[in-house]
């Protein structure tokens, strides 16, 4: 039934790779159902036959679909179905999407759909890489115009060993999380979060990735030599060279002049003029298309821009190749937040604000990793004002959850562990002005929010980005690369290469390309500019700011403890139907939390209430320390004394030789049935009953002193047959 089925199988890393194609999904333009281990992804590549009207870029959409099924998993939403992706499957998306978009041709305006499901995972190969070197066959083994193929690759770091597509026991011990994209000659894509490595450790792990992909694009060029499909012809969107010379020379002298500043706004004001005459004087030529005059205006400024950076060096704001934009940092703008800081660099500006909660605020994560929670988190928003347009607000896209988990990788290394700092943090980043490398100024703008929030950090994280401008024969020819890049070069250029870092190394990075790769050389020159522009901003800026993390909370935080409890104790804490927790909870003011292992969070403004509270769970959880002092409730009432529990449970007996540092008559004389008293345990018998003395805490913690007579033998009292508890004595 499948005449054109067929199965290509290598090896990667140790373990079987396998394309088979002909018998699932025959109608796409191409589609491998790809096998890593046991981890199974469905790769289709999908094109129309005509070019899309009235489109000016190349409509490519790329998906990649999380099936819970894969994993023996139900989805956990209401209608038992997977939603809307998750932000692990956006981010897995854009990283098959950003090495595959520069290989397409510039001109081509056929809508293209890039589809990978994943249908089976094996914890030990990830699901990712599967993905991207399956969608990377397809496309190349299809009729559609393409200069691939690539591979990716993860790279791993273990106790100083290179790891290529490190195991799940593997990536639990990693100092590195690495994903390397390239072709046969070039790296395409680079996205690393690191626990700050060294620029060379960084290059190295980079090559290493990259000579396996050599290995795995020499094996699926073997399957486009056997299979692969004539590509189709496209009606190419470029404009006539004689009408794009006579535009040309017609306002090239003005675009320059409005090119000519360091102001986005003046820029673009500058624009409109030249855009009209154009439109004036040209309009009548396109007949009904005049949306192409837009186009050839964007080749116009793009030439002018990169024209004066590689020729002239010569950059729109009048800066240096590798000078940084006037920079500024501040902290506690917004009063009753937790913590906030702002970054500016040039006109790109961030707030971000710092929010800390309990730990079981923590994310829960619905996807096919091993994560369930995750305790740091890190949003972008992207509103229409900061790049000076008046679009509604729709909630995140793509392009803020990308930026966002790139910051928050960023800052991840650098979080105190949850023993040491027993909270959930959650940081936004408001985008105010856009001109360049948001991503990194809220990096550096988060990190200024959890100094001031108090969160102690072990370093401080910086980022900055560095451009790239190639010559006519590409990455192999002369280059020039520059530093914080505005978005005008960003728009022009050929990179945005983002990197992040603290003193001591590098936390994350993440490579945007329009050319097809990447040469080392280049590569080793964007760390070295990098490095030194984001130790100038942390030095000359954000440090001057704030030297290091305050040393004590906003006073609207929640004040955080822990303890940690025997598990089998932790019923006890709970109590029938959870009343002691709940109990504990109303008398101390504040929020518990208790995790399987017997970590034990508590959390409240109050900082003293949340130490009395963690003070209960102890005395719970364990036996009364002797000697220690305890807060109590007074129970009961006796003629010898008054029972007090000092915990759930635990209760003990003040004699009445021990309620006060004087003679006590009677027992109501001193205290009554729901008082709140201090006690000191003087003693646990065989049989552990407690014995407490209410007179010893008043002299310790007070200072009181004892009447000469309060020391007398207890008097004899006719009790009745009864034990000095009150309980009928026995044979």
């Amino acid at each position: 039934m499948f005449e054109n089925y067929k199965v290509y199988e290598t090896t990667i890393a140790g373990r079987p790779f396998k394309l088979e194609t002909g018998k699932m999904a025959q109608l796409a333009n191409a589609a491998f159902l790809a096998s890593y281990g046991e981890t199974t992804v469905l790769c289709t590549v999908t094109a129309s036959d005509k070019a899309r009207e009235g489109v000016d870029f190349f409509p490519l959409s790329v998906d990649y679909e999380e099936k819970l099924y894969s994993v023996g998993r139900f989805p956990g939403s209401f209608q038992r179905r997977e939603g809307r992706a998750s932000e692990k499957a956006i981010l897995a998306g854009r990283c098959i999407d950003r090495p595959i978009r520069p290989l397409f041709p510039k001109d081509m305006r056929n809508d293209c759909s890039v589809v990978a499901t994943v249908m089976s995972v094996d914890p030990d190969c990830s699901p990712e890489v599967t993905a991207a070197i399956g969608i990377s066959a397809a496309i190349a083994v299809s009729d559609i115009p393409w200069d691939g193929p690539i591979s990716s690759t993860n790279v791993g770091l273990v106790d100083g060993e290179i790891v290529i597509n490190p195991t799940l026991e593997q990536r639990a011990k990693t100092e590195l999380t690495l994903t390397v994209s390239s072709t046969a000659d070039l790296v395409a894509m680079i996205e690393a979060g690191g626990n700050e490595i060294e620029d060379d450790l960084m290059f190295e792990c980079i090559m290493a990735g990259h000579e396996v992909n050599k290995e795995v694009v020499k094996f699926i060029n073997g399957i486009v030599a056997e299979i692969g499909k004539e590509k189709f012809t496209f009606e190419s969107s470029d404009p006539d060279p004689a009408i794009l010379e006579e535009i040309e020379n017609f306002c090239i002298e003005d675009v320059k002049k409005a090119l000519d500043t360091d102001d986005k706004n003046v820029r673009d004001a500058a624009l409109l003029p030249v855009y009209d005459a154009v439109h004036a004087k040209f309009d009548e030529r396109f007949e009904g298309n005049e949306g192409k005059i837009d186009e050839i205006m964007y080749l116009i400024q793009k030439h002018v821009v990169r024209a004066w950076l590689k020729d002239e060096h010569k950059r729109v704001d009048g800066r240096g190749i590798d000078d940084i934009r006037p920079l500024a940092a501040e902290v506690d703008l917004l009063p009753r937040t937790h913590g906030s800081g702002m970054f500016t660099r040039g006109q790109t500006q961030v707030l971000s604000v710092a929010t800390l909660a309990p730990v079981s605020e923590a994310q829960k994560l619905d996807g096919l990793d091993e994560d369930t929670v995750k305790r740091y988190i890190h949003h972008y928003n992207f509103p229409s004002y900061s790049v000076g347009e008046t679009k509604p607000s729709r909630g995140p896209g793509r392009r803020e959850i990308g930026h966002g988990a790139l910051a928050e990788r960023a800052l991840a290394p650098v979080i105190p562990d949850v023993e040491d700092f027993p909270y959930a943090i959650r940081v936004v980043s408001e985008v105010l002005s856009s001109n360049g490398s948001t991503s990194q100024g809220s990096i550096c703008g988060s990190t200024l929010a959890l100094m001031a929030a108090g969160v102690p950090i072990k370093a401080p994280v910086a980022g900055i980005s560095c451009g790239l401008i190639t010559g006519d024969d590409g990455v192999y020819g002369d280059f020039m690369t520059m530093v914080d890049i505005q978005g005008l070069e960003d728009f022009y250029g050929d990179m945005d290469f983002k990197v992040a870092g603290t003193h001591k190394g590098i936390t994350a990075i993440q490579m945007d390309l329009k050319v097809h790769g990447l040469t080392p050389e280049i590569i080793k020159e964007a760390f070295a500019k990098t490095r030194k522009a984001r130790e100038y901003i942390l030095d000359e800026v954000m440090l001057k700011a704030i030297a290091e993390p305050r040393t004590e909370l906003s006073k609207y935080a929640p004040k955080m403890l822990t303890t940690v409890i025997s598990p089998d104790k932790i019923g006890d804490v709970i109590g029938k139907q959870g009343k002691v927790i709940q109990s504990i909870q109303e008398q101390c003011a504040c929020e518990i939390t208790i995790e399987e292992d017997g970590h034990v969070f508590v959390s409240g403004l109050d900082i003293e209430k949340a130490k009395q509270a963690v003070s209960i769970i102890d005395l719970i959880a364990n036996d009364p320390e002797i000697g220690a002092i305890y807060s109590g409730k007074v129970t009961r009432l006796m003629t010898f004394g008054a029972f007090v529990e000092i915990a759930p449970g635990k209760e003990g007996l003040v004699h009445i030789s021990k309620l006060d540092v004087k003679r006590v008559e009677k027992v109501e004389d001193v205290v009554t049935v729901g008082d709140q008293v201090l006690v000191k345990v003087t003693e646990i018998d065989d049989q552990g009953r407690i014995n407490l003395s209410r007179r010893d805490a008043l002299v310790e913690v007070n200072g009181a002193v004892v009447e000469d007579d309060a020391d007398e033998e207890p008097r004899q009292r006719k009790n009745g047959g009864r034990d000095r508890r009150g309980f009928k004595k026995h044979d």
